[in-house]
């Protein structure tokens, strides 16, 4: 009989999504995964590792080459100084969040978090047996209240649970909006567990001119602060799940406490293939977020045409919209009729928040598809309005 904690838990949209796409033939916006390889020098050495004889267990921290390019890749962009002692190699981010949660918080301890989040986050806080405090992001710049954040925290709070660039809403935080965050952390003793996946996915032509700052990089913060990231977003092999944290050492040892007895160890022939790609010239990761930011643009103008009202994305690969122009109430229900109206998949806003009704009308599209693939979608989206009439 499964636990009471983990009954709201039991599938996750992506899943749910993409099975109906699959069922009815319709293009997959909605779950975050590219449809194109990442770059060929990567997956031509990953292939070498495993005809290679690279496929035994890696060290319990990560394969050293790894441990070492995540630290001078924090160098080189963000100006870190990072000991790869102190960088845990995971399976995705995923599990170095779970690791986090499980490592740091007792049954009745609180985690601040931003809603909409992404799913495992909640999923991870209630096999912790810990509580959520979530913080509303609301649109159209989804930033969040300093009243309500301060409101979040207490005597229980244990971790802050951050997300820049932000999934679902394609937000970037403020360095003014993380100093907040870190102040309060820092006044209750409180650990910032920083998803920085989509660090290099931050797009030029923002008004507001966004730009990914690293919570670990602001005064005071790299005491108290697990870095999050990961291979698969950036290199367009989301399938592989590698990932790492990295922070103070008594910090990370927390995490890896609890990883251990997750998955141990994987990705052996994958983790050396990563550490020299992380070394690839500015030119790959600058053309990373050009080529996004098309994307971006080619999905969000059909969106607009077709009657959503689209909010700004200034990073990831998801942009949001409100389908309440287009005469329906329930974004939720609207993505279950998607496929079979147009061909299109998406996914609701409303289940990555606590309060549904924050992002009753929200649907997110992820544009990390091929510029054919996202020409069509916004064709078929076009009889979208007909359809709904």
């Amino acid at each position: 009989m499964l636990v009471e904690r983990m009954r709201s838990h039991t599938s996750t949209i992506f899943a749910e999504m993409s099975a109906l796409a699959l069922r009815t033939g319709a293009i997959n916006l909605g779950q975050g995964f590219p449809d194109t390889d990442g770059p060929l020098s990567l997956l031509a050495d990953a292939a070498a590792n495993i005809t290679g004889g690279v496929n035994q267990y890696p060290p319990g921290l990560g394969v050293a080459s790894l441990r070492t390019a995540v630290a001078e890749h924090q160098k080189r962009f963000h100006g870190l100084d990072v000991d790869p002692e102190h960088v845990l190699i995971t399976t995705g981010a995923t599990e170095a969040i779970a690791g986090a949660i499980l490592g740091l918080c007792e049954a009745g301890d609180e985690v601040v978090l931003f809603e909409p989040y992404y799913d495992s986050y909640s999923a991870t806080i209630a096999l912790a047996g810990a509580v959520q405090r979530p913080v509303a992001l609301r649109p159209p710049t989804f930033g969040f209240d300093p009243d309500e954040l301060r409101a979040a925290f207490s005597s229980r709070t244990k971790v802050v649970l951050v997300n820049t660039p932000h999934n679902p809403t394609g937000a970037v935080f403020t360095a003014e909006q993380l100093t907040q965050i870190g102040e309060l952390a820092a006044e209750f003793g409180a650990v910032v567990v920083s998803d920085e996946v989509y660090e290099h996915m931050v797009f030029s032509d923002d008004s507001g001119g966004a730009r990914h700052v690293p919570m670990a990089s602001l005064p005071g913060m790299a005491e108290r602060t697990l870095t999050i990231s990961s291979a698969g977003k950036t290199f367009s092999v989301t399938g592989w799940k590698v990932g790492w944290v990295h922070g103070p050492p008594e910090l990370v040892a927390a995490v890896r406490a609890a990883k251990q007895f997750l998955t141990y160890v994987s990705g052996a022939p994958f983790q050396p293939a990563i550490a020299t790609a992380l070394g690839l010239p500015d030119s790959f990761y600058s053309g990373l977020a050009s080529s996004l930011q098309g994307k971006r643009d080619l999905l969000s103008d059909g969106l607009r045409a077709a009657g959503f009202t689209v909010y700004p994305s200034a990073g990831t690969y998801f942009v949001v919209t409100d389908v309440a122009p287009l005469g329906i109430p329930d974004g939720a229900a609207f993505c279950w009729r998607l496929p079979e109206l147009v061909g299109v998949a998406a996914v609701p806003v409303s289940v990555f928040c606590a309060d549904p009704e924050l992002g009753r009308t929200l649907v997110r599209f992820a544009f990390c598809k091929r510029d054919e693939v996202l020409t069509e979608a916004v064709s078929r989206l076009a009889g979208l309005k007909a359809a709904v009439a």
